[in-house]
């Protein structure tokens, strides 16, 4: 295989998902691209990593210093959700169901991995509760061990904000899904936040 080839797939499996034959497949394929196309694709990703920031009032993606979801006007600025990472605000937002505003805390708390409370974006969330203006705080975060352990520590920090109505996503079991198949906590939950008819 040639070097620069070699260098190619070494780099694109660096990406999340992306195993040897996926990195060539991708390779060869940007090979076979116009060269205005590759060139497009390598400065368009260039000037992602290098221009986008964060937004100031909920850690989401932005190209301004407030991203387009804070300054939208007809957004409901008395519920907030909070999620992990930016791709969860984007799984909601396609949604079309929720017009509130989010926030994003830029992963879980992990132990294992390093990250405690401090490195996670909550004290910019309490920042914003102490305006008052927020009504609830709807917690969508994963049903992981680190994501269990952050919402508890969550609950506690939101604690001080007792006029503040706390809820989170249900979860339980999926629509389709066959009960035979499904996890025990998953069953637990389900059980737990069981509903009226």
């Amino acid at each position: 295989m040639s070097k620069l080839l070699n260098n190619v797939c070494s780099e694109l499996q660096r990406l999340p998902g992306v195993g040897r034959r996926t990195a060539l497949r991708l390779a060869m394929h940007i090979l076979r691209m116009d060269v205005e196309m590759a060139d497009s694709l390598s400065s368009s990703i260039a000037r992602f990593r290098h221009d986008i920031r964060y937004c100031q009032s909920c850690n989401n993606l932005s190209d301004e210093a407030l991203c387009p979801i804070c300054s939208d006007s007809r957004r409901d600025r008395s519920v907030i959700c909070i999620v992990e990472q930016v791709g969860d605000l984007l799984s909601i937002e396609n949604t079309g169901q929720y017009h509130g505003l989010y926030h994003v805390l830029g992963g879980v708390i992990s132990p294992m991995q390093g990250i405690g409370p401090s490195d996670l974006k909550i004290d910019l969330l309490c920042d914003k509760l102490l305006t008052g203006e927020v009504k609830e705080v709807i917690i969508a975060i994963s049903t992981s061990v680190e994501g269990e352990t952050t919402m508890f520590y969550l609950m506690s920090r939101l604690k001080a904000f007792p006029d503040v109505r706390v809820t989170t996503i249900a979860r339980g079991v999926g629509f389709g899904d066959e009960l035979e198949y499904v996890d025990e906590l998953t069953i637990t939950h389900a059980l737990l936040n069981r509903r009226p008819l």
